[in-house]
């Protein structure tokens, strides 16, 4: 089978590989789709600590079973999968107390394991083992499907800081995954959802498809100022940092309305994670920070039912479909910012 085999910074190429065969408890199946991330240009220009090469990289993954390995039940071949990208290990505190996000022994797709840039894959038993393998509902494509783990992280974020019904919510970042969380806040009951970043034509990329209330091009106008404008100087009651800035962070403290909540969702570089916070702006505003850190497998699946019922279409988001001979194409159309979201298709 070809595969795209990642060998060290910007070394990425697609390659023949023995095919696998499913162990007893795991799966096989025939990679459809494997959507790309920021993550994946990440790995491709700097490499990853957690990812020790040469490794197949990608993790927003759905595919077709197509081989049941000894002990596997529930499962029959055909069966349409999407699989889960960050791999709890089911036994820890954070598991057991319902944390799944935050298990302290996470693996993941693409890291550990195999990943989806490619044309089969097996879905380890560690994945099987914490019910990592959702069905993609009728109605819904592969490619669609791979997006769900993306979604998955966006409800997780969006449950920690609560949005519902009449909230105002501030998104920061018009990244792929700023898009979903504009769709995702309105599901869940925004009664308005402003967008903003500092690269004006990704900003005007996203806004045509997700059509916030307002749009904010941060390079051309005071964010605080104009957001100010927009809330009659109240401030959004909840704002997502969907972008690796700890600027944004700052600023999301400092507009946030009292007793709102900030999701600080990006992470931030690892050689520049500090931030300065106005504890007093904390304390007197009764202001709630929360950090948020991937999906578990019950996001994941709730993301799939979201888009099936159109509460959060995705379709339209997936701006770019590339086969797996050009996966680099995938790489630099995600770094480029003339794509919203670019699909992989083995």
């Amino acid at each position: 089978m070809k595969a795209a085999l990642y060998s060290g910074p910007q070394d990425l190429q697609v390659i023949e590989v023995e095919t696998p065969t499913p162990k007893a408890g795991e799966l096989l199946i025939r990679v459809k789709a494997c959507a790309t991330c920021g993550t994946d240009a990440k790995i491709f220009n700097h490499g990853h600590p957690r990812l020790k090469p040469p490794m197949i990289i990608g993790h927003e993954i759905a595919g077709e079973i197509v081989g049941i390995g000894a002990g596997v039940e529930g499962f029959t071949t055909g069966d349409r999968v999407q699989v889960i990208a960050a791999i709890p290990c089911g036994q820890c505190w954070a598991c057991k107390a319902g944390k799944m996000q935050i298990c302290i022994n996470q693996l993941s797709m693409g890291y550990q394991f195999p990943g989806g840039f490619a044309e089969y894959m097996i879905i380890p038993n560690q994945v099987v083992r914490v019910n990592g393998v959702n069905r993609i509902p009728a109605g819904l494509s592969f490619e669609e499907a791979a997006a769900a783990e993306p979604l998955a992280c966006a409800l997780n974020a969006q449950e920690l800081v609560r949005v519902s019904d009449g909230d105002v919510v501030l998104v920061m970042g018009a990244g792929p995954i700023g898009c979903m969380h504009v769709r995702l806040a309105r599901a869940l009951g925004a009664s308005k959802v402003f967008l903003a970043d500092i690269n004006a034509g990704r900003l005007q990329l996203s806004a045509h498809a997700v059509k916030p209330d307002a749009a904010i091009d941060m390079s051309a106008v005071d964010i605080e100022a104009e957001i100010a404008r927009l809330t009659d100087g109240a401030g959004p009651s909840v704002i997502i940092t969907a972008a690796p800035s700890g600027a944004a962070q700052e600023q999301a403290i400092r507009m946030v309305k009292p007793g709102g909540r900030v999701s600080f969702f990006g992470g931030l570089p690892k050689d520049k994670p500090i931030i300065s916070v106005d504890s007093n702006l904390v304390h007197y505003k009764e202001l709630i920070l929360a950090g948020a850190n991937g999906s578990s497998p019950e996001h994941n699946r709730r993301a799939l039912e979201l888009m099936a019922s159109g509460r959060v279409p995705v379709a339209d988001l997936l701006t770019h479909k590339v086969p797996l001979s050009d996966v680099q194409r995938a790489i630099e159309l995600v770094l480029s910012g003339e794509a919203i979201k670019v699909v992989v298709v083995p």
